[in-house]
């Protein structure tokens, strides 16, 4: 398993995905297997250590001379009998290599990467989708995307949908949301500052009667483009006592702010999975999202959706979930359900299979 994405700065949901599936194939490997991991050259590598896998084993490069190695097909390798790529970071193999698309958002939103990454990605993609034995993806909306795109990789696009994992909230989860100044209501986002991520839809939906002076709890760091949320709500005339910025947090943190959420938006542009969604309904925080594909796909019909790139059509959905308690009881309801049908486990059994069969 490649886990590089464990030890990014900001390692995110892709992050998140590489962890908890090494971890699921490592707790229930198939017969006769076993799972190891591999990372470029770091001092320290202990952000990828993951239970029950072997590793990380270091290569030789470091990670900027590693991407710019398999970008070129050039070495190093990896001696395995088959290799797992969590993200389009992949060594050049002739076989015995899957690789996990997040999404399609070189092609379907270039403008929301750098120019870098929107060539490095394409370029891994394309590779990935003549060579690889299988691609993995974690939607119907990526699968649809990316067939449109390489017609001839079509049968071999597999979607594996992400797996939820469990946050609990610490016992002294209402002592840690009083230690930030948190209000007992209000709307939660999680996700990295960067375009992609519509922040700078939601700050505005905030200022109108709908959210009728709602507070705004952004969970996340900074990323790139230069997405400075305080900047914002001084342009849309936000007050900044209705601002909460807390950028990196930890997995118990996360839940206790969680279990203090009125309800979670995600007004992305672009989504291939949405895990911050996922985790809010099993943490039972009703959920709007944008009409994203992939967001109105993992949805499932149990979140309201609002046109992108409208703060007026997000603050009228958050506004139905701040003012009414019924709608909001339901909505928090079936999102559990929605989210018991995800499982770790089961996705790596079905990768398992990829892998083995």
């Amino acid at each position: 398993m490649v886990v590089e994405q464990c030890l990014a700065p900001v390692p995110g949901g892709t992050g998140r995905y590489a962890r908890e599936m090494t971890a699921a194939l490592a707790a229930h490997p198939s017969p006769g297997w076993r799972v190891r991991t591999a990372v470029a050259w770091h001092r320290d590598v202990s952000a990828a250590a993951i239970p029950g896998a072997t590793g990380p084993h270091r290569l030789w490069a470091g990670h900027r001379v590693l991407s710019e190695c398999w970008l070129r097909g050039l070495p190093p390798r990896i001696n395995s009998e088959r290799v797992h790529a969590t993200t389009p970071l992949a060594p050049n193999r002739g076989s015995g290599l899957i690789v996990t698309v997040h999404d399609a958002v070189p092609w379907t939103h270039p403008e929301t990467l750098t120019p870098r990454g929107v060539a490095w990605h394409r370029s891994m993609i394309r590779r990935a989708m003549d060579r690889a034995d299988a691609l993995v993806v974690p939607s119907l909306a990526v699968a649809d995307d990316l067939a449109g795109l390489f017609p001839a990789a079509g049968n071999r696009i597999h979607v594996i949908g992400h797996g939820v994992t469990a946050l609990r909230a610490p016992a002294d989860a209402a002592e840690l949301r009083s230690r930030w100044k948190l209000p007992d209501r209000y709307v939660l986002s999680v996700a990295t500052m960067e375009p992609r991520k519509g922040l700078d839809v939601l700050v505005p939906a905030m200022t109108l009667p709908p959210v009728a002076g709602a507070h705004l709890v952004v969970v996340g760091p900074a990323g790139w483009g230069g997405v400075d949320l305080t900047e914002i709500a001084a342009a849309a005339g936000l007050s900044s006592d209705r601002l909460h910025l807390l950028s990196r947090v930890s997995d118990s943190e996360l839940a206790a702010v969680l279990a203090g959420a009125t309800v979670l938006a995600a007004p992305s542009r672009s989504e291939g999975f949405g895990l911050p969604v996922l985790e809010a309904m099993a943490a039972g925080v009703p959920v709007v999202v944008s009409d994203a594909p992939a967001l109105v796909e993992l949805a499932g019909g149990v979140g309201l959706v609002a046109t992108r790139e409208d703060p007026a059509a997000l603050a009228a959905a958050l506004g139905v979930v701040l003012g009414d308690e019924v709608a909001a009881a339901e909505l928090s309801a079936a999102g559990r359900r929605r989210a018991a049908d995800f499982s770790w486990s089961v996705a790596a059994a079905r990768l398992w299979d990829l892998h083995t069969s």
